[in-house]
């Protein structure tokens, strides 16, 4: 959970000074002709950091803040610690997996580099390099959207680097043509024959749409009964989302709330009251599908077919887009076909129009 303090002085002039803390780093916001200036001060020190913002101050006013830039001295290392101390503990446990992975392949390659020398030439080389290593499209895209991020947080927060070099280099072409969702005929199946926490889990799954992670994560605390919605802290993106829920997944809920845990405000957790780990879910859960004979389905796929099912009821892709914490419409278009019905209607409004202004035609002419 992300927690801020904030400081608030006042200069002789009777000025007032705004600072805060950002994962225990001092931050200040500044005003200056029209202009937010956010900007960290890079340490955890209140009283060296009210020195370093009347610094910045100073140099705003006689403009050469604006003029100074500190990629120069900044190497790849700086960024990526930086990256994973400031940023990484706001996203899910799985993507913080996913950014330490990537960090394993990029330390070998851009290790010391320093900053400027980073270029989209440079990037590309190193795509070049892992495409050589046997990685696959995917893999590589979800790489240069780590190093983007960094990159970007270099930029705009940091104030290192005036652009972002990934933001040049073309992402790898995937292929995204998997579509599995799970049939009707198959849910009976799976969940008539999972135990009670296995078929509680993936029918919350199901009406949710959460990734794996975000679903093992939820707490107590997040649930509001109430007004039937659930807040998710830790996303993919770093961003909070806070999504409605019908009512299957309130029963589920309901549930579960008669067997909470004393150990910990977990929602859903093992028999012995702690976490449930993926790879024991996923051991679960495949140990079923193999019972009852449904082939190629992963977990993953019980988003997909919560996705389907929106789409197949005609629910409109940026609804989905949301439900689903795209950050990016894009993502959310390969479900577009599943939703026939929804673009009838579309074209259908023009049919509408047409008959009313035909029927308004016929009136005048039968005024003449």
């Amino acid at each position: 959970m992300l927690l801020i303090a904030t400081c608030r002085y006042y200069q002789a002039s009777g000025k007032e000074i705004v600072m805060f803390k950002r994962s225990g780093i001092w931050w200040t916001c500044i005003r200056h002709n029209g202009k937010k200036i956010q900007k960290s001060l890079e340490t955890t020190d209140r009283k060296l950091a009210k020195a370093i913002e009347a610094k910045v101050r100073t140099e705003i006013v006689e403009g050469s803040y604006f003029e100074k830039l500190i990629g120069g001295k900044k190497s790849f290392k700086d960024m990526a610690e930086r990256f994973l101390k400031e940023y990484a503990p706001n996203v899910s446990s799985s993507m913080q997996t996913s950014y330490t992975t990537s960090l394993n392949h990029f330390k070998p390659f851009f290790g010391e580099t320093n900053l400027l020398s980073i270029t989209p030439k440079v990037i590309s080389r190193y795509k070049v390099l892992r495409k050589e290593e046997g990685a696959k499209p995917g893999t590589i895209n979800r790489e240069l959207a780590m190093l983007s991020k960094a990159f970007s947080l270099a930029v705009k927060e940091w104030e290192w680097l005036k652009e972002n070099p990934v933001s040049k280099v073309q992402r790898e072409k995937e292929d995204n043509q998997r579509d599995r969702w799970l049939k009707k005929d198959e849910e009976e199946r799976l969940l008539g024959n999972s135990p009670e926490w296995l078929r509680e889990t993936v029918s919350f799954a199901l009406h949710t749409g959460l990734r794996q992670d975000e679903l093992l994560s939820l707490e107590w605390n997040r649930v509001n009964l109430f007004r039937k919605t659930i807040l998710i802290q830790k996303t993919k993106n770093g961003k909070p989302k806070t999504l409605p829920l019908n009512k299957i997944a309130l029963d589920v809920l309901n549930q579960r709330s008669n067997v909470k845990s004393i150990r910990n405000d977990l929602v859903f957790f093992s028999r012995n009251g702690k976490k449930i780990y993926s790879n024991n879910l996923r051991q679960s859960f495949y140990a079923v599908l193999r019972k009852v004979g449904i082939d190629d389905f992963k977990w993953h796929d019980l988003r997909h077919t919560f996705a389907t099912r929106l789409a197949q009821a005609g629910v409109d892709i940026y609804k989905i887009s949301k439900l689903l914490g795209h950050e990016d419409i894009k993502m959310t278009q390969r479900y577009a076909h599943h939703c026939p019905d929804s673009l009838r209607d579309g074209v259908g409004i023009l049919e509408v129009d047409y008959n009313m202004t035909t029927i308004a035609e016929k009136e005048c002419l039968k005024a003449l």
